[in-house]
């Protein structure tokens, strides 16, 4: 079978706006998902963790980290709605054959999800109140919930650039022709190494933003602790870049394509790709002079916490790229015919903009309103 037939059909409507302006809000959106995405992919694990098998100043990390994080998710789940939007809008045609055909999978996300942000709060919950055995259960359910659905994301985007394993894949779960929706991805060998290298890359999301919880918001927990959680979080940040390195490694040099390796180590990608693969070196730098200061430079923190946020627009936008790069046999997204639709494009406009600047408001309150000495 030819798999572009699985193909969905065109839109008779056209696309509502400019590839350009979808694939920028795509990247923008899939950006600010990620800063807040990472800390709940791999902060649960560091904290508990910690509060297992660390010291009094770890406990005391874990219980800042575990307490924050239920409004974490929130802004992770709100802000996953904006690029999975525009995901939809510009790449249905290979978005939604490849969920229908892990239709179960994909569904169970939300189920995964649902528990696991109970999971968040009820541990929290302990946190103030009282920690039992139940409450200490659903800290690691949560943490294992997390996890997995990261594993079902990374099966869905690499399943719908693995257009030639369509028609197996529907074969081998379909009843009389129609799909089944049990289908994962796990034979892409490009799969593993994503998965992986989103995981290290999350290490070093929660390294710089325990630097900056270390240097601004916890003048409170005193000199000692700050020292000590900056020295933690450099550790953690070498360790993350490690595993992004050589997941990313393989990933680059054991999957890729021969003709999306070419691409993107010449002309100008060849800068995007130095960019992305060396981008992490700069919060490192930061954390570095954050250990340095003892912890107590709220502008070291601030620094690696923007640098971080450039790392994952670096790798937003070469995902992209890589993502075009490996469609191009089947699909050319810019070229779908532009019917624009202004309402809801200035409505969403609108709602984006008022959006972040309440949350911007809500993060410079939180900032004027931490202790500035120790209790």
């Amino acid at each position: 079978m030819d798999p572009t037939q699985l193909l969905a059909p065109l839109s008779p409507l056209g696309s509502p706006a400019p590839y350009w302006f979808l694939v920028l809000f795509k990247i923008l959106g899939f950006t600010l998902h990620m800063t807040a995405m990472h800390l709940w992919y791999a902060g649960p694990v560091v904290a508990l963790l910690l509060c297992w098998r660390g010291g009094t100043h770890a406990a005391v990390l874990s219980s800042r980290f575990m307490k924050q994080l239920p409004v974490i998710v929130a802004y992770g789940v709100n802000f996953g709605i904006v690029p999975l939007l525009f995901t939809q809008l510009a790449y249905y045609r290979v978005f939604y054959p490849a969920t229908i055909l892990m239709a179960w999978p994909w569904f169970s996300v939300f189920v995964l999800l649902t528990f696991a942000y109970y999971g968040v709060y009820l541990y929290a919950g302990g946190l103030h109140h009282q920690m039992t055995r139940f409450r200490q259960a659903a800290g690691w359910a949560a943490a294992v919930g997390f996890i997995v659905i990261g594993f079902l994301f990374a099966n869905s985007f690499s399943l719908m650039t693995n257009v030639p394993a369509w028609p197996g894949l529907w074969e081998s779960t379909s009843v009389a022709g129609a799909p089944t929706g049990t289908a994962l991805n796990t034979a892409d060998p490009t799969l593993w190494p994503r998965w992986l290298m989103m995981f290290g890359l999350a290490l070093t999301t929660t390294a710089a933003y325990l630097a900056l919880d270390a240097g601004v918001f916890a003048a409170a927990e005193g000199a000692a602790y700050r020292s000590w959680v900056s020295r933690f979080a450099l550790k953690l940040y070498s360790v993350g870049s490690v595993w992004f390195a050589v997941t990313g490694a393989w990933y680059v040099f054991g999957t890729w394509q021969p003709s999306v390796r070419h691409d993107m180590f010449s002309g100008p990608l060849l800068v995007l790709t130095v960019l992305t693969a060396f981008s992490p070196g700069l919060p490192w730098l930061f954390l570095v002079a954050q250990v340095r200061a003892g912890g107590l430079r709220r502008g070291l923190g601030f620094a690696a916490a923007f640098a971080q946020f450039d790392v994952l627009a670096f790798n937003a936008v070469s995902r992209q790229v890589v993502q075009n790069l490996e469609l191009r046999p089947f699909l050319d997204a810019a070229a779908e015919p532009v019917h624009m639709q202004w309402s809801p494009l200035l409505l969403f406009l609108a709602l984006f903009v008022s959006g972040l600047a309440v949350i911007l408001w809500m993060v410079r309150k939180v900032i004027a309103a931490a202790p500035s000495t120790p209790a």
